[in-house]
């Protein structure tokens, strides 16, 4: 590049496959981003080309420098992309341009005058310079003759060696010199820059040599403090400053000091990108109306750039700017025609657009000038006001007039002002005001009245001469606008001078000063009023008397006004996009016929309101158009007359411009009683922003045309019963929507339909947890709600074990639609199957519960000490006698040093009634203690053995026995039992034991005494002493007693078990989606039945590898 011109650099993007667009970054170095640096200097622009789907992102340097020199990269990413391009800048000296003059150069040969000889070029020849030998040199480091050399002679070494930037070779050479220093404090000193985002945190560290040094951290030279926004941390020999929630005013440089070393770096912050949260909206005005342009940024303080048509607009007196937080306006005091155009906005992150139109505002006359008749060197004043501040000129004959001694015209706001002082004969005629820029004209005539005195000495009668021309608009009757200024001047004549009174029905008027006075004056009396009123207005007397008579005249002055504004403005309906407004007249018409209205609407959360009309429009019903269906909008009203636009009226109750629903579907008939019918129904389809309020159902005879509402007020659930109705009748049906916008169209039911009784079967809703056992502790209440249908109402009987239930030891409640079985506490007597009746007629449903009433078990009997060997004793017992009316779970076992009598836990949950007790200590005597357990817990009592166990010590010598192998023969015990079943129809199962004994039992199994021989229903597994019969898809014919046989030649055994094979229940079609769920719950149950299975399949499995013998056992 060269220095002091424009260069650019342009980067193109295809966003063909990218689904938003991308973010650019133009970065100087590794780190400093160059978006914040944006200016005078750097300029950024971006343009995307639709036909291509191109982004082209321009960075423009103005007026390169020596520091725009260096490396660049220009990033682009985006969610899941990411790419970027480097290059390099250099910056030049400009050339500079010879200015030589080339004409001197030719020359001509000889000496005979300027056209004599031949034309010499060797003037343009340049002067070439013989190139002497190079001696070669020898190569010579020029650092080491710096590093040696004295600071005043580097620019002489520079100067020889040809080194141009002093610069940066006083920099490289300062480097070289700090290299080979090492710090004796810092081990890892703070990187050379750090960049972060503004509002997050960063934090830099440094490790020390000496963990106890102190340390100081300087911002631009000044110490920092640690509070919440600084954060120092010292964790080993590394420290740590966090600084939090970055600022502009942290981009800074920072030091680290220990002692007189220091180490330095620099923290770049960058401004996230400043998007646009309120886009800009199109503007609608008229010439001479101030206009603001709002839009909102994603952060407080930061800038904007306003532009039109392209075009960067400056503060000037036309255009203002405001910033207030993370609002921004721009601002035109008075909108003219050269003002249209399209309006931007641009951040660094975002731009928003919007549209200005401005139309010409009708000039309207407030005051218009009267014709006058003034005499010989009198004042005449023309006065006119208009709506707005024109400029015009004012024109006598058709002759422009201009202002001297004689004529002055003034200028003030919207009054135009035309003064002729000492009026002359020539100054009569018709004078005109034309405003500038408006197709509107104003003319009044000049009358001048040449006066000629001539001494009478007689008396006049006085005279009263009333000008009736101007603002009168019949004999007599004088109009004024509210607010302006009354002034009748009224000629009076007669000698001698009359005597002037002025009267307002009887009350003379007699002020000199004040709003309403009389002024006096030779021939004149004036009637003022400042300001009139509405109150000024009625009729108005003067009278005149001198010694030769009497004169009087009648005056009649009327106040017009604006009208007052419009009342009980209100949304008479809505559409999907359109409302429709009404409004009163106003009271007052401010004695003027209105001729109109305007109309203005705002969403209800915004102070900005929209004119709907710049015409008046002259009914008191408006339809608005283009609204936005489920916003909240509100209109007031303008009242027109001739005299101009009244105050705006109340504003009305928000709306909401929204469509009705669509009608309701599904609509079906849900139940029928001997005078009820039950509805039911869907939502509508097409909903809408309004939502729905609620249903109204109507119902009407079949072939009648008269629809009778069902409901007072609309309802919100979508089922609903008509009462009322007649027995035997046919009834047609139809349900609506309500919102805010009326009634959708009605959902009808086609046919009539009949008010009659219907029967419906009894049927027993059974809850789940009341399918299986129910099992409650002793003491605790039992609460069973079990719900049923049938019409009529059904009788509903209780049974326990198949006979009437007891009321004396129940409590039961029956509803139409539940009955309740209630027990305050209950005690094992209260077990028991209970049955629940519900019958109609010959009709009648059925269902069991079985009720089980548990408490802890009682304690093991006949706990007995077998076996004792090693430091091992075997012990054996008894299952309790009470059970606690549950299955017992386990056993607990204790052990008791009969020195310390303290008792110790060695096994919890042991399922067999006994086990070994291992690592008893030698020398000591051991009592025994078993704990019985069920679902509700230990027993309060325990089982203690009968005998000790004394575990005897051994002497210094041992004397081994002879060897004599064990029999190992024993007769089959089984050490797990079957366990009775309840299954299901068509679901497989399986039973289950374990035995022993050896040589191998024989194994045979029989359903009710009878062998199972090879059915292929049934398949039979011995896998180690542990024994399975599957049953394939048992039927209820399954169902018995099943029995398990081991024999060998020393003895047999048997277990046997109950199997309860129970139907498939045969649930209607709606309850078709309940099955489903318990049939899962079933499966879930049978997981944990195999669960169980493989358990104690675990716990057999030491005794199975064991095989003690039957007279050890």
């Amino acid at each position: 590049a060269t220095r002091g011109k424009d260069i650019t650099f342009v980067a193109k993007v295809d966003s063909a496959s990218m689904l938003r667009k991308p973010v650019t970054k133009w970065m100087k170095g590794k780190w400093l981003d160059l978006s914040s640096k944006a200016g005078k200097h750097l300029q950024f622009k971006e343009s995307y080309d639709r036909n291509t789907k191109i982004y082209i992102y321009e960075m423009t340097i103005l007026k390169v420098v020596d520091g725009d020199a260096g490396g660049y990269r220009c990033e682009v990413s985006t969610k899941d992309k990411c790419d970027s391009c480097t290059f390099n800048i250099t910056v030049e000296a400009a050339e500079q341009a010879q200015q030589t003059n080339i004409l001197e150069a030719f020359k001509r040969s000889g000496d005979a005058g300027e056209d004599a000889g031949d034309l010499d070029f060797s003037g343009l020849l340049k002067k070439r310079e013989r190139k002497q030998k190079e001696v070669p040199q020898e190569d010579v480091d020029v650092w080491e003759i710096l590093k040696k050399a004295k600071p005043c002679d580097y620019e002489k070494i520079a100067f020889q060696y040809g080194i141009t930037d002093l610069r940066g070779m006083l920099k490289r050479l300062k480097k070289m010199r700090s290299e080979p220093k090492k710090s004796d404090a810092f081990v890892r000193k703070l990187d050379p820059a750090y960049s972060v985002e503004k509002g997050k945190k960063i934090q830099m560290s440094v490790e020390v040599a000496d963990p106890d040094a102190p340390i100081k951290w300087l911002k631009n030279g000044q110490e920092i403090k640690p509070s919440a926004k600084y954060v120092f941390e010292s964790i080993g020999n590394v420290r740590k400053l966090t600084i939090n929630k970055c600022t502009l005013s942290d981009d800074a440089a920072y030091e680290c000091v220990i002692g007189e070393e220091k180490c330095f770096t620099e923290v770049f912050v960058q401004e996230p990108p400043v998007t646009i949260t309120k886009m800009l909206d199109d503007m609608h005005t008229l010439v001479g109306e101030k206009v603001e342009f709002e839009v909102e940024v994603s952060e407080e303080g930061a800038g904007v750039k306003w532009m039109k048509d392209g075009v960067e607009l400056s503060r000037d007196g036309k255009y203002r700017f405001k910033k207030d937080g993370k609002k921004h306006w721009l601002i035109i005091s008075e909108a003219t025609k050269e003002d249209i155009g399209m309006y931007h906005v641009v951040t660094n992150g975002g731009e928003s657009k919007a549209e200005l139109e401005v139309e010409d505002k009708e000039l309207k006359i407030l005051q218009s000038i009267a014709d006058l008749t003034v005499r010989s060197t009198e004042q005449a004043v023309f006065k006119c006001e208009v709506s707005d501040k024109v400029t015009g000129k004012w024109y006598k004959d058709g002759v422009e007039v201009v202002a001297s001694n004689h004529i002055k015209m003034t200028h003030v706001g919207r009054i135009h002002k035309l003064v002729i002082d000492d009026v002359k004969a020539e100054d009569a005629g018709d004078y005109t005001f034309v405003p500038d820029g408006h197709a509107l004209s104003l003319s009044a005539k000049l009358n001048f009245i040449e006066i000629k005195i001539e001494y009478i000495p007689r008396q006049e009668p006085p005279k009263i001469h009333l000008d009736t021309t101007g603002s009168m608009t019949n004999k007599n009757t004088i109009i004024v606008v509210a607010g302006n200024k009354l002034r009748l001047d009224v000629e009076i004549t007669g000698e001698p001078a009359p005597t002037v009174c002025w009267k307002r029905g009887e009350n003379e008027i007699s002020s000199m000063e004040g709003r309403v006075r009389v002024e006096s004056r030779k021939d004149l009396s004036s009637f003022v009023i400042e300001g009139a009123e509405r109150g000024d207005e009625g009729a108005y007397s003067i009278t005149v008397t001198n010694p030769a008579g009497e004169d009087n005249a009648e005056l009649n002055i009327k106040i017009v006004d604006v009208p007052d504004p419009p009342e009980n403005v209100r949304c008479t309906g809505v559409g999907e996009d359109t409302a429709t407004v009404l409004w009163d007249p106003p009271k007052f018409d401010g004695g003027v016929p209105v001729k109109g209205y305007l109309m203005e609407r705002k969403k209800k959360d915004s102070s900005r309101w929209t004119k709907l009309n710049f015409d008046v429009y002259e009914m008191t019903t408006y339809e608005a158009k283009k609204m936005i269906e489920g916003m909240m909008y509100e209109m007031r009203v303008f009242a027109v007359n001739g005299i101009g636009i009244s105050q705006p009226s109340g504003v009305s109750k928000p709306f909401m411009p929204i469509a009705p629903t669509s009608e309701p579907t599904r609509l079906i008939v849900d139940d029928i009683t001997d005078g009820t019918c039950a509805l039911k129904w869907r939502p509508p389809e097409r909903i809408g922003a309004g939502g729905v309020d609620g249903y109204i159902i109507e119902y009407c005879l079949e072939g009648g045309t008269e629809w009778v509402q069902a409901n007072e007020d609309p309802i919100e659930n979508t089922i609903f019963r008509v009462r009322g109705l007649q027995l035997g009748e046919k009834y047609m049906f139809r349900v609506k929507a309500v919102n805010i916008a009326g009634c959708s169209a009605p959902a009808e039911i086609n046919q009539g339909v009949t008010i009659r009784e219907i029967t419906e079967n009894p049927r027993i809703r059974l809850p789940r947890q009341l399918r299986t056992k129910f099992i409650r502790r002793v003491g605790e209440k039992v609460n069973l709600v079990i719900p049923f249908q049938g019409k009529p109402r059904p009788v509903v009987t209780w049974f326990k074990d198949g006979a009437p239930l007891d009321m004396k030891l129940v409590n039961v409640r029956t509803t139409e639609v539940d009955t309740i079985l209630f027990i305050r506490e209950s005690t094992r007597g209260h077990s028991g199957c209970y049955t629940l009746s519900v019958q109609i007629e010959n009709m009648e449903d059925k269902a069991a519960i079985e009720i089980q009433i548990v408490e802890k078990p009682g304690p093991p009997i006949a706990v007995m000490v077998t076996d004792v060997w090693g430091f091992n004793a075997a012990l054996e017992w008894k299952p309790p006698k009470d059970n606690g009316n549950s299955e017992i779970t386990g056993y607990t076992i204790q052990k008791a040093d009969m020195k310390t009598k303290e008792w110790f836990t060695v096994y919890e949950h042991n399922r067999r009634p006994r086990c070994t007790v291992s690592d008893l200590v030698m020398g000591n005597e051991y009592s025994f203690r078993v704990f019985s357990e069920n679902i509700c817990g230990l027993s309060e009592d325990a089982g203690l053995s009968k005998n000790t166990a004394v575990i005897a010590k051994t002497g210094l010598r041992s004397k081994r026995q002879a060897f004599k192998e064990r029999d190992m023969n024993s007769c089959p015990k089984f050490t797990a039992p079957l366990m009775d079943r309840c299954v299901i129809a068509g679901y497989n199962t399986a039973l289950s034991c374990a035995v022993r004994g050896l040589p191998k039992p024989k194994i045979i199994w029989m359903k009710n005494k009878t062998i199972i021989s090879s059915n292929p229903k049934y398949i039979m597994q011995n896998n180690q002493g542990v024994l399975t019969l599957n049953i394939r898809k048992p039927s209820l014919f399954d169902g018995g007693k099943y029995t398990c046989k081991a024999v060998n030649e020393l003895g047999e055994d048997e277990v046997e078990c109950k199997l309860e094979v129970r139907g498939k229940a045969r649930l209607p079609a709606k309850q078709a989606n309940k099955q489903t769920s318990y049939e899962k719950e079933r499966e879930r149950e049978r997981e944990r039945e195999r669960e169980r299975e493989r358990e104690r399949e675990r716990e057999i499995q030491p005794y199975r590898l064991r095989q003690p013998s039957c007279k050890g056992l």
